[in-house]
């Protein structure tokens, strides 16, 4: 099994969480005050709805609502 079929690509981003308040809503990924905002298509998430906790489909950014 070739080695670079399970490790990622050297350009992938690194997950990363980010704490969210209710005043943030509707939650969108990437956030507006991210340096990368244009990242990739804006996706809207339903944080509420998901009990708290969402992930992007994009980049697996997770987002933990706080309050």
């Amino acid at each position: 099994m070739a080695e670079s079929a399970r490790t990622p690509s050297a350009t992938a981003k690194p997950q990363q969480r980010h704490e969210v308040h209710r005043a943030d809503l509707p939650l969108s990924c990437p956030l507006p005050a991210h340096a990368v905002w244009n990242e990739h298509p804006r996706v809207y998430l339903s944080i509420v709805e998901d009990g708290g906790q969402s992930q992007c489909p994009y980049c697996g950014n997770i987002y933990i609502l706080v309050d």
